[in-house]
């Protein structure tokens, strides 16, 4: 259980106050008009929204092959949406940055995680998929980015998500191209982790520097040094640049070698159509063969397949940046008869709870202000007069991160088990921690940030942990939990009233994790794996379409005393593998399955069974006064949820199971 106590809450950006002149790469000014500024945010927004809409009726359309070339593709069934709105309407490539660019008119240029989260989980309540809504369930679960993105917590780390949802802060980073490369890594960990956020970062740095540069191959060396040296992404773009050199003319020949490489060989476990490196590598080609016509490299955006509306989106995004609002072609963003403004100056709401419409020129406006402070406050500075005004750009301006505790899994503690645990990320390492109330656990010692030792004695500990940066202070109250031997390692039998996965009716759902992730037998309860390979056990049995009661426990040969069990899940799907209820039953001395009383489950299921605030590989602590028995089990209602793929409609509900522990 973790209690906040704020000493000192308001957070005030560091601003670097000097600025030097010299060459592009170092310590450098730049300056740009507001009036071209504006200009080219509105390309971005506009440009963004086109490709959104536009490649919409191409979205994961075009796997086995490319699309076909019969350009221009047009907005096809979207032109639809676009008269039935009288406008553009919102989708997940524009709205998570909309609501992102609120937060920033609310909080300033630099919202706090805690900030974004609670954003998230207040306007985001459906239509989010993957690394996103695995975020969404990881917010509701208690934590707090970067673990709602962590790998070890997010199975989806690794998809598309973030490419699609953090353009905003490159376009109101303008030529500050390592403070908007950094400031991407950071928000893509909202979602995402390791090689999945690097094309984020590499979008980053080239929207920031499209302000600057107009050349879409300077563009991407631009973007290339943005990222990790040893990065995935890094080495895959360098592919890419190489296949357009070896087909010069043939972007289909390129394309086919890419999606064999990326899709068709892609590892198992990281094998999906929406895979962040392998989009990447669809928009870095799209972009190469476009050769800076906004209109083929939309076309190709789409045509490369896949995800092809977010890759179409970010590009398209990009090409406005670069070209401002005079260089997009009038045709797409004025494509019903009668509209005299882009998209007839309108972005209707219909994906996110309580996000207000809004005129696009009222967004631009927003983001023109939010792009100036920013700016500023980095050792920048505005001058001239009305209608004249000149933006100066300290281009070596660097992101912070806001002081904050970041909040993910407390360590498991057990006596005898040497513990080496970090409170910190990288992001808030270079922070001071001190220990300022309660008592260690006993056999434990803690060091800027670091809890090290082997515990003695079962039992909670309460301790207060400080955060400070020199000027702001925070502190966060936690209780640590020392936990006695795990009793399920000695356990004689396995209990559980599905023992193997029904492997056919898993291959006919609409499954989303690598085939390797999931178990063939229960057994995998008790092997001390909780993610990974071979970590997870589905209970799928026959399909039947109906919710049913699963029950998971274990059986010893003598009696053992037990007062605490802990139940690690495994991944979950968008159709079940959820508990809607747990309890806690014991076999007493005549043979009979008896509840256990008084339980209390740490953190609380879910309020509610709805999908979208579920947890991927969460733990839930039960306890309850001791019991002594032969064997213990905890079972409860699993979830059916309606799904559009036909065959999933047709799946009973079922548990998604990782590891659970006993102890006395």
């Amino acid at each position: 259980m973790i209690k906040k106590r704020i000493i000192l809450s308001f957070l005030i950006p560091v601003a670097s106050i000097v600025l030097l002149t010299g060459n592009l790469s170092a310590k450098t000014q730049l300056k740009i008009k507001v009036s071209d500024l504006r200009d080219k945010i509105a390309g971005e927004w506009i440009g963004q929204m086109i490709g959104n809409m536009y490649g919409l009726p191409h979205e994961n359309k075009y796997i086995d092959q490319a699309g076909p070339e019969k350009w221009p593709y047009g907005y096809s069934k979207s032109l639809d949406k676009l008269q039935k709105y009288d406008g553009a309407f919102s989708d997940d490539d524009t709205d998570v940055e909309y609501m992102y660019l609120l937060q920033m008119m609310k909080f300033g240029p630099e919202p706090s995680y805690s900030q974004l989260r609670d954003a998230w989980m207040y306007h985001v309540r459906d239509r989010v998929w993957l690394a996103n809504r695995a975020a969404l369930g990881l917010m509701h679960f208690g934590y707090t980015p970067p673990f709602t993105g962590n790998k070890a917590l997010n199975p989806h780390w690794y998809q598309i998500d973030p490419q699609l949802i953090n353009e905003i802060w490159g376009v109101t980073a303008p030529g500050m191209v390592h403070y908007a490369a950094s400031k991407s890594d950071w928000a893509a960990r909202i979602t995402s982790d390791d090689w999945g956020i690097e094309p984020t970062i590499f979008y980053g740095a080239m929207y920031s520097a499209a302000y600057f540069e107009k050349d879409i191959n300077k563009l991407m060396e631009i973007g290339l040094k943005a990222l990790p040296s040893d990065g995935r992404f890094l080495a895959t773009a360098k592919e890419m640049i190489a296949l357009h050199a070896k087909y010069p003319t043939d972007w289909k020949a390129a394309r086919q070698e890419m999606a064999r490489k990326y899709y068709t060989n892609e590892p198992e476990m990281t094998k999906t159509i929406w895979n962040a490196n392998l989009n990447g590598a669809c928009a870095i080609l799209a972009m190469l063969y476009g050769e800076g016509n906004f209109q083929r490299t939309l076309d190709l955006s789409c045509a490369m397949g896949f995800d092809a509306d977010n890759q179409a989106a970010t590009v398209a995004g990009l090409m406005g940046l670069i070209t401002g609002m005079k260089g997009l072609p009038a045709n797409l963003y004025l494509p019903i008869k009668g509209w005299e403004k882009p998209f007839n100056d309108k972005y209707i709401n219909v994906t996110r709870y309580d996000l207000p419409d809004a005129k696009i020129s009222q967004i631009i406006e927003q983001t023109l202000k939010s792009t100036i402070n920013l700016v500023v406050s980095k050792g920048g500075k505005l001058s001239g007069k009305p209608g004249n005004e000149v933006l100066t750009i300290n281009a070596d301006a660097v992101f912070n991160p806001p002081l904050e505790f970041y909040l993910g899994p407390l360590p498991v503690l057990e006596i005898g088990k040497p513990v080496d645990f970090n409170f910190y990320t990288d992001a808030n390492k270079v922070y001071n921690w001190s220990l300022i109330g309660g008592k260690l656990p006993e056999g434990l010692t803690f060091i800027k940030g670091k809890l090290n030792g082997t515990p003695t004695v079962s039992g909670h500990s309460g301790i207060t942990l400080q955060l400070d940066n020199g000027k702001d202070k925070l502190a966060l109250d936690f209780d640590l939990l020392v936990r006695s031997t795990n009793l399920a390692l000695t356990a004689d039998t396995i209990f559980s009233n599905v023992r193997q996965l029904n492997e056919a009716v898993l291959d006919s759902c609409w499954y989303t994790f690598g085939k390797p992730m999931y178990a063939k037998t229960v057994n995998v309860i008790n092997d001390g794996k909780i993610n990974g390979e071979v970590s997870v056990f589905y209970s799928l049995a026959a399909k039947s379409n109906i919710p049913k009661i699963d029950y998971y426990g274990y059986g010893w040969k003598t009696p053992q005393k037990i007062s605490l069990m802990a139940l690690n899940t495994g991944c979950l799907e968008e159709f079940g593998g959820w508990f809607t209820s747990l309890n806690v039953q014991f076999l007493n001395e005549a043979g009979k399955w008896t509840p256990v009383e008084k339980i209390t489950i740490t953190p609380g299921l879910p309020a509610t069974d709805n999908v979208f605030v579920q947890p991927h590989f969460a733990e839930y602590v039960i306890s309850f006064p001791t019991v002594e028995t032969k064997a213990i089990r905890i079972i409860g209602d699993t979830k059916i949820q309606d799904h559009w793929n036909k065959y999933t409609k047709q799946v009973s509900g079922f548990s998604s199971v990782a590891e659970l522990s006993v102890y006395h």
